[in-house]
């Protein structure tokens, strides 16, 4: 099976498994997860140790996931993106990991250990496992290597019909305020998001459609359809690889963005809670971060893990160093990413 077919194979498994039964196996583990992470590398230690993998059940998005917990749904660990940990804990969905439990933390890196979203009194409440680069993939084949030297490209009328954004506020925001000169966004303020959804409004006539996930988006850019996409790094490596003329820029002038997600421990979870931590220190082994690094592409949290990839390896996947200014994807302020969430619906409408 080619990478292309894996990732359309887990993308269409997620579809068809977000309303479905859990995938059943250990019974006193439940984890509530995007599909693909239920792979058996993702728990082989845990395997080791109990015989068996978690019990998996799977969500759509963050947004699915919130109202399915706050609806009753109860699981073990979940598995949501940085801009949902304030919102889970005030909803009091979550409650804090007992890192002695979980010996591998110790080697997160230290700028997820000390921030206060993640961590409170000494309580560690989101622990990292995976994370990407979203930057501009393009057709070699087809488009002017230096018209991709700046972010500027979405906005040209040549590419309209051609280009693709993800349906995702945060990405798509951080595209916009890339372009428009801010590279961190908890220190954005309301004028730095109106220019920000100012430049997106701009680039919206170009805009063929909204990307949903990577398959979808590997399959314009395979056909040709799209050209220019705001792509995260695993979609055009795979291309790649598959002989595509895709490849992925991630040096414009303006620079890229890195987006991260991780597990939380869930409150009054049905399972195991020596089980949760015992999958977490599974999780964090260096076996899963070459996993995910050779065969999808992502980064691990395991920052220990990571420094021991060769370069050259991380390079060919797009998470190489870059000398051109990196937004990171880190929590902000919970009132204006709802703002920005709220733009961004209206820009895709049009307005």
């Amino acid at each position: 099976m080619t990478r292309i077919a894996r990732l359309c194979g887990r993308t269409a498994l997620g579809a068809a498994l977000a309303a479905a039964p859990a995938f059943a196996a250990d019974p006193d583990l439940l984890i509530l997860d995007w599909s693909g992470y239920e792979e058996d590398p993702y728990w082989a230690q845990y395997a080791e140790h109990h015989g068996t993998s978690p019990t998996y059940s799977f969500f759509g998005d963050e947004s699915e996931a919130f109202q399915k917990l706050r609806s009753g749904f109860r699981a073990d660990v979940a598995h949501p993106c940085p801009q949902s940990v304030a919102k889970w804990r005030a909803a009091g969905l979550i409650e804090p990991w007992d890192i002695d439990r979980i010996p591998s933390y110790a080697n997160v890196a230290e700028a997820y250990r000390t921030d206060p979203v993640f961590t409170a009194d000494g309580d560690v409440w989101f622990i990292p496992a995976d994370l990407g680069a979203t930057a501009i993939a393009w057709n070699t084949a087809e488009v002017d290597p230096a018209a991709v030297d700046s972010l500027q490209v979405f906005t040209d009328p040549a590419f309209a019909g051609r280009i693709s954004l993800p349906d995702n506020a945060d990405d798509a925001f951080a595209l916009g305020l890339l372009a428009t000169g801010v590279t961190d966004w908890t220190t954005m303020t309301e004028a730095d998001l109106d220019a920000a959804a100012e430049w997106l409004r701009q680039v919206h006539p170009n805009v063929r459609t909204y990307w949903t996930d990577g398959a979808e988006l590997a399959q314009l850019m395979a056909t040709g359809e799209v050209l220019i996409a705001w792509s995260w790094n695993e979609t055009p490596v795979q291309l790649s690889a598959d002989g595509h003329p895709i490849a992925f820029q991630r040096d414009a002038a303006e620079g890229s963005s890195m987006w991260f997600c991780g597990y939380v421990n869930l409150v009054d979870g049905p399972g195991s809670e020596d089980k949760a931590h015992d999958f977490m220190e599974s999780f964090l082994q260096p076996e899963v971060a070459e996993y995910i690094v050779n065969e999808w592409g992502y980064g691990h949290g395991n920052a220990a893990a990571m420094n021991a990839i060769p370069a050259d390896t991380l390079d060919a996947v797009g998470l190489g160093t870059t000398t051109t200014p990196v937004l990171q994807q880190v929590p902000m302020d919970i009132r204006m990413r709802e703002r920005m969430i709220a733009v961004f619906e209206r820009i895709k409408t049009g307005f």
